[in-house]
Formats: C-alpha cells, structure tokens, sequence
C-alpha cells in the first residue's frame, strides 16, 4: 500500500476511554478482563497467515487494539509487557481488554485508563519517542509510518514534519497506534484483508469544532478506499484507524478463503442505535 496518505485527526473513538457502554442482558460483569481459553493451531512455519477484519460498524484504533490483543489471546500481564516496551510510564498498565456487549451479543472491548494530556507534538516528537522506545524494530517501523501517514495528510497546508499533532499526539492515541502495530508484528500475518469501510453521514466533535462526517483528515486518506453507506450516524471510521490499515498494508474485500482458526468482535464506546455495531475479526490459513 503506497504511503501518499496524509494526517490526523483524532475524534469520538479515541478519545480517553474510561467509560463503558452497553446494551441487552448482562451475563457478567461489563469490565471483567477477556480471556479467551484455546491457542490457535499450530501450522508448518512456512504456511501463510491471513488476518481479515470486517468492520461491520465502523473501526477505531481502540477497536483495532483490541482485536488484536483478543486474537492473541494474551493474558494482562503479557500485554502490560508489551505496553512497558514504550517506554513511556504513564502508559504502563493502562490498556485492559474488557467483556463488552451490544444487544446481548458477547465481544471484546479496550478500557484505557490515563491522565489527562493536553500536549501539542510534532512528527519528530513522536517519531523520537518510538525509536528511544523498546519497541522491536518491525514495530517500530509499522508505528513511524502511521505517524507519517497522519501527517503526510496537510490537512493544515503545511510541510509534515511542523504538523502539531493534537488529540493523536494524546497518550491513548500514541498507546492505540504503537501498541496495535506491535501485535500486528507478533501475529505476523502474511496477509491483512478488510471489509469496505462504513461511512455515516453526520458530524464529528474534534479540536477545531464539529465538522462533517467522514472528518477530513479521514477524507483524505481515503482515496481508492472501498467504502459503503452506513445506517448509523456520526463518526464510524477514525484517523487513527484508517492510518493503521494503510501502514499495515491492508487489502480491500471479501472474506478471504481461509480456515478460521481464532475469531472475535471487537466493539468501541460508541453505541449505533439501530445499527449494526462493532468488528469481526478473523485469524488462519489459506483453504486447500
């Protein structure tokens, strides 16, 4: 996937996530930690791995995240090492996954919980703050490149590297970008396919006011994006998470052919009413 797309702006799911939302009957507790049970099989070394994600309402980069982590079905121990690999201490332990359920029907959330940060970054900020992390380098790379996608955007008609970076320059936003993009480096798929991606009309709360949905810096990253109306309304796919799937070199289509050999939905704070919510995602190999 070519990096020719540009900057951020982050809005409604990834703002700090310390409040949950639910629906339908309660089989237990909405922050109870998830933790699926079976490994995923294991396969010869050289057979390929596909990763899909069907966003059936919308994606964000808490959304990615968790999906992800679910897939890798790490325990919370495991994930506060890998979020300790940032380097960063107000980050350490943040992250949790969460049960969450939308009309009844059982999923995984993120539940982030950090202080509150008003602090304006420029790319080389960010970009200094991954390379001193203890990030692998693959993770390092995949993270450097999403930063540079949101600012490549010059949604501010100005060069990338003076772009201030404001809600993703946040803690939760550089927590969702680097952290997901090491999963993705420890999950190693050969391939990533998604969905066409969900467009609401309505509006979006975000530094400079309310803007029309899709937001901007979402518009323009959007160029030969697959994409589909949505019945929902408001915000369904953020900066944060379209930046992921172009630095991850996500494909654009159906369901690949694939054995299914670990799933899960993900689901964001935001709730559509009559609406489908949430993501599938989907881990294997390739059918015979």
């Amino acid at each position: 996937m070519s990096e020719t797309h540009r900057h951020y702006q982050a809005h409604s799911h990834d703002q700090p996530h310390s409040h949950e939302q639910h629906d339908g009957p309660q089989p237990q507790a909405e922050d109870a930690v998830y933790g699926p049970e079976p490994r995923l099989h294991a396969r010869p070394a050289d057979t390929p791995k596909l990763l899909t994600v069907r966003p059936a309402g919308g994606l964000s980069g808490d959304m990615f995240l968790a999906g992800l982590a679910a897939l890798a079905e790490l325990s919370p121990e495991e994930l506060d090492a890998l979020t300790a690999e940032l380097g960063v201490p107000a980050l350490r332990g943040a992250a949790r996954l969460t049960a969450r359920f939308r009309s009844g029907i059982a999923g995984v959330g993120c539940r982030v919980l950090l202080p509150h940060e008003h602090e304006h970054r420029t790319l080389d900020d960010i970009l200094d703050l991954i390379a001193a992390s203890g990030l692998p380098d693959d993770a390092k790379t995949l993270s450097s490149r999403a930063f540079r996608i949101l600012a490549e955007a010059g949604v501010h008609g100005i060069v990338p590297e003076a772009v201030a970076f404001h809600e993703v320059g946040a803690l939760d936003s550089i927590l969702d970008i680097c952290l997901t993009c090491r999963l993705f480096a420890l999950l190693r798929p050969d391939r990533l396919i998604c969905a066409p991606l969900p467009l609401g009309d309505g509006v979006v709360r975000c530094a400079h006011g309310l803007l029309p949905a899709p937001a901007p810096a979402v518009l323009r990253m959007l160029s030969g994006i697959p994409v589909r109306g949505f019945s929902g309304y408001g915000e369904t796919v953020t900066p944060t998470a379209l930046c992921l799937l172009l630095a991850l070199g996500a494909e654009f289509g159906p369901w690949p052919e694939m054995i299914v050999e670990k799933n899960c939905i993900a689901y964001g704070t935001k709730t559509f009413p009559n609406a489908p919510n949430g993501a599938v995602w989907a881990i294997g190999r390739p059918a015979l």
